[in-house]
């Protein structure tokens, strides 16, 4: 599921100004800048991602880091904090020390969680200020050739459908994109395939690799490097296009399944409280560090976009996408396994 239309003409709109937005958002809200602005970063910045490594947060999270050290002389250390669909580690930031020294890398998934999990011990909206979107890139369903026979989309149906719930697909968690990404595709097919969740993205790939799950709803992200190495097999990627890095993968649209869209996107968030001054220039870094040669390179080999929404555009895009995603998870019946 993309984000609507509208948010084109708002992405070629973003200038500086949203940066002071961003500012003069957090003065209003009582957070008050504790340095100027030319003092960010004085020090390593830690940026809390909540999967395991090697997984699709991981595919941004790390090359962001390096971007970011090459323009401020600065580390931004990755610090991976997997469990519970994602939900541990947006625990772990939405309680750190607001010093501006705190980011956190958190995902689609956190828009899903609070629909899918009966308690959190943080409020998205209310614990975290989201900074700035940085990639977003489709779904992809890949399969392990050994297990799978099917060579296309097609007969990979018919499998399905010949023998329900004898295969199985591997996700990040209970209520991750990849989860409801399956979930959503069994829906409209009208086919069962067992979910198995696993602790991120990266421990699932690898049992996907090795044979021990059958098929993954999986970001183009964290997949694109392992199809191309011909260890899986991509079938469809999800949405109305095919993916530029991967011109003969059909998309969803055209295999008959016009409504199944769901793109995962990625995004930096800081913990409520952290100094107008530092949340303006970590979203300038990052968006310069997103902008680099080899960032773009990275992204594009991945078939991902910057989406480049920030401040108030990014806080709404948010929001509706908590909507939205509590509308899919009713309707699919989706629970926690």
């Amino acid at each position: 599921m993309t984000a609507p239309d509208s948010h084109c003409s708002e992405l070629a709109a973003l200038t500086r100004r949203d940066v002071l937005k961003t500012v003069a958002s957090a003065a209003a809200v009582g957070v008050s800048p504790a340095f100027g602005q030319a003092a960010w970063p004085a020090k390593p910045v830690t940026m809390i991602v909540p999967f395991p490594a090697g997984g699709g947060t991981d595919a941004f999270a790390r090359p962001l880091s390096a971007q970011f050290a090459k323009l401020t002389g600065k580390t931004l250390v990755v610090d991976n904090k997997g469990g519970a669909g994602g939900t541990v580690g947006a625990g772990v930031a939405a309680k750190a020390q607001p010093d501006g020294y705190t980011l956190f890398m958190g995902a689609v998934h956190h828009t899903i969680a609070p629909a899918m999990y009966p308690r959190l011990d943080y409020d998205l909206e209310r614990d975290l200020i989201p900074l700035i979107q940085v990639a977003s890139v489709p779904q992809v369903l890949v399969v392990n050739p050994r297990n799978v026979p099917a060579t296309d989309f097609k007969a990979f149906l018919e499998h399905v459908r010949k023998q329900p719930g004898r295969l199985n697909y591997g996700s990040a968690g209970a209520g991750t994109s990849h989860h409801l990404a399956g979930e959503l595709f069994k829906l409209q097919t009208r086919t069962f395939i067992t979910h198995i969740p696993y602790r991120g993205a990266g421990p699932a790939l690898q049992d996907l690799i090795a044979g021990n799950v059958d098929v993954m709803f999986d970001g183009l992200g964290s997949s694109a490097a392992h199809i191309k190495g011909g260890r899986i097999k991509a079938l469809m990627v999800s949405g109305a296009k095919r993916n530029a890095a991967f011109p003969d993968v059909p998309c969803s649209a055209e295999l008959g399944l016009p409504d199944y869209s769901v793109t995962t996107w990625y995004g930096v968030w800081a913990p409520r409280g952290t100094p107008a001054d530092a949340q303006a220039r970590a979203i300038e870094e990052i968006r310069k560090a997103c902008l680099t040669d080899d960032a773009k390179a990275i992204w594009a080999n991945q078939g991902a976009e910057f989406p480049n929404l920030t401040g108030q555009a990014f806080a709404a895009f948010i929001k509706a996408e908590l909507l939205k995603w509590a509308q899919v998870v009713q309707g699919s019946g989706a629970k926690l396994d």
